[in-house]
C-alpha cells in the first residue's frame, strides 16, 4: 500500500506508517554522509561533502505525521583540495561566513516498502526552496557498537545553484548539484525494542 499524505495528515489515499518504531530518532554521525556533484566545464565531475551535519527523524504513527529536519554547516565543505574549499567558502562564492548553514525540512513523506519520496524546503542563506529526495530504505539493524538497532537511508535529488543566488563560475561549474545522502538513524531508547 503507497501514502500519498501531506505534513498535516490530511491524506488523499490510504495512510501508512514507516517500517520503524515511532518516536525521534537522532543521526549517527558516524555512520552518515552528505556528499554531492557538479560538473566542471561541463566534460567531468568534481565531488565533495559536507563533514558536520545534525538531522532528526520523528516517526509518527504514518507517514503524515513522519517528518525530517536537518542542517548542514556549509564551511565543512570538503572537495578534497584545501585551496579550493577556501576558495568555495569565500564571500564571492559560498560566503560561509553571511551563509553558515544549510538546512532542509521535510513538507511531506509518501511511499511505502523499501521506497519512499521526502519532499521538503531547502534553505541556503536567506533562500528557501522546494526540493524533492527519492529515498531508499535499506533496513533496521542492531549495531553492537552501542547497542541500539540503526535504521539506514540512501537519498538522492538535485538542486540549481542559481535557484539560491549561488550562480558564480558560470560556463565554468555546472548549476545543477547533485545530492547523495547516505544516513544512519538511532532508534529512541524508549521505544519498546530498545528496552526489551
Amino acid at each position: 500500500m503507497t501514502t500519498d499524505t501531506s505534513a498535516s495528515g490530511t491524506s488523499t489515499a490510504p495512510t501508512t506508517a514507516l517500517p520503524l518504531p515511532t518516536g525521534s530518532w537522532e543521526i549517527d554521525p558516524f555512520h552518515s554522509a552528505v556528499n554531492f556533484t557538479i560538473r566542471h566545464l561541463g566534460i567531468s565531475k568534481v565531488r565533495g561533502r559536507f563533514t558536520e551535519l545534525s538531522a532528526e527523524l520523528v516517526v509518527g504513527e504514518s507517514a503524515g505525521t513522519s517528518s525530517v529536519t536537518a542542517t548542514i554547516a556549509l564551511a565543512s565543505i570538503d572537495t578534497g583540495n584545501k585551496d579550493r574549499d577556501a576558495h568555495v567558502r569565500a564571500p564571492d562564492l559560498l560566503d560561509v561566513e553571511r551563509r553558515p548553514t544549510m538546512t532542509f525540512r521535510s513538507t511531506r513523506v509518501r511511499g511505502g516498502e523499501d521506497e519512499w519520496t521526502l519532499e521538503g524546503e531547502l534553505t541556503i542563506g536567506d533562500v528557501t526552496k522546494p526540493v524533492t529526495l527519492a529515498v531508499e530504505f535499506g533496513g533496521l539493524q542492531a549495531f553492537p557498537g552501542d547497542s541500539r538497532r540503526h535504521a539506514g537511508f540512501e537519498a538522492t535529488g538535485e538542486i540549481s545553484r542559481g535557484d539560491y543566488g549561488l550562480d558564480f563560475g558560470t560556463g565554468l561549474l555546472g548549476d545543477v548539484v547533485k545530492i547523495q545522502l547516505d544516513m544512519q538513524f538511532l532508534e529512541p531508547a524508549d521505544s519498546p525494542a530498545a528496552q526489551g
